[in-house]
């Protein structure tokens, strides 16, 4: 083959085999830890006083709600939220509430949601780990650290 195309050859492979090396394999650890300290970095920047389960999501409780429920993954819950980015942008969501069993919601959202009762407010902070990793959803990209506001309208209907 003459030097030509070989090098022709080889400018051509060139961009086929640097995709088959997007970067690291997905790490989900690793992942946490990146998006844990974007969390702390945006509440200490923004002083919002949340605490953090032993997830790794962290939550402020406006108002606890009422009752006693005892959740499992098969609860139903009737919500209302909002969802952006972690200091960024807002991701249009229903304007109604929506019924779900528990079980149904994202990991972020089986954690937080048992914070509260009926009739609470809830502010999560979720790590990409617990809500849609990294391949996004919904408008949401790859290995996003969501904000959330719920208000849990209603629990085990």
């Amino acid at each position: 083959m003459s030097n030509l195309k070989q090098y022709l050859l080889i400018l051509l492979l060139i961009p086929f085999l640097s995709s088959c090396r997007k970067g690291e394999p997905y790490d989900a650890e690793k992942q946490l830890q990146k998006d844990e300290q974007l969390i702390k970095d945006y509440l200490e920047a923004n002083n919002i006083p949340a605490t953090r389960h032993q997830s790794g999501v962290y939550y402020v409780i406006s108002n606890p709600g009422e009752g006693q429920m005892n959740y499992t993954l098969s609860t139903k819950v009737k919500f209302q939220y909002s969802l952006k980015l972690l200091g960024g942008d807002v991701i249009p969501q229903p304007t109604e509430p929506v019924s779900f069993m528990l079980g149904q919601l994202i990991p972020g959202w089986q954690i937080g949601i048992p914070l509260i009762q009926e009739g609470g407010s809830i502010r999560l902070f979720v790590p990409s780990f617990y809500a849609y990793g990294p391949h996004g959803q919904n408008g949401v990209p790859a290995n996003a650290v969501l904000d959330f506001d719920i208000q849990l309208i209603d629990v085990g209907f």
